[in-house]
């Protein structure tokens, strides 16, 4: 077959590859995430009794908490179907990200390299989450509601979202809520004159 025309390679999820890296099994992806905790089998059990586990930031990862309102602002959906908002993050940020819902709506997370002195350049609404933090992951099988799921599961060891893309995909957000905002903002009425 001609490497042009050959499909992209795929991951557990059937989601395709960046740059033709095969995919690895779900227990070598479960197995690095798990290595993010200084007990790992602590992870496994967490994932077996709750389908989430809390995982320490800054060593394998670090996460950009993100809410819904930029996701949906920036990929053009006013859906939660996880299958079609995930395609539309999936062609932004080509990584993965997570699923939440706080009190304050839905929030996502995105899975970035961690890299000390990282200059993030977000605001306080999309903060970088880092050494000192833990983060519920879900177990890797976990990709639809209820609870916390992975609305793009990583597909190989290593597998995370580039800060650019991130930092691109909201301030893509931002310029689409201040337009739609003055788009939709009523006229103010001229001043009666006597």
């Amino acid at each position: 077959m001609d490497p042009q025309t050959r499909p992209p390679h795929t991951g557990p999820s059937g989601l395709p590859l960046r740059s033709g890296r095969r995919p690895d099994s779900p227990q070598t992806i479960r197995h690095w995430l798990a290595t993010a905790h200084d007990a790992p089998v602590q992870a496994y059990t967490e994932w077996a009794d709750q389908s989430v586990a809390l995982l320490p930031l800054g060593r394998r990862f670090n996460a950009i908490r993100i809410p819904g309102i930029l996701i949906h602002a920036a990929t053009h959906t006013h859906t939660d179907a996880p299958e079609l908002l995930a395609q539309a993050v999936r062609n932004a940020l080509d990584g993965p990200v997570i699923h939440d819902h706080l009190s304050t709506g839905a929030t996502y997370y995105a899975l970035i390299p961690h890299s000390r002195g990282l200059p993030w350049l977000g605001t306080h609404d999309t903060p970088l989450l880092g050494p000192g933090t833990y983060l519920g992951i879900p177990a890797l099988e976990h990709t639809t509601p209820p609870g916390t799921y992975w609305l793009i599961p990583p597909r190989h060891r290593g597998d995370l979202c580039a800060p650019d893309a991130v930092l691109q995909l909201i301030n893509t957000a931002r310029r689409t809520l201040r337009t739609t905002t003055h788009n939709n903002t009523p006229a103010t009425p001229a001043p009666e004159h006597p």
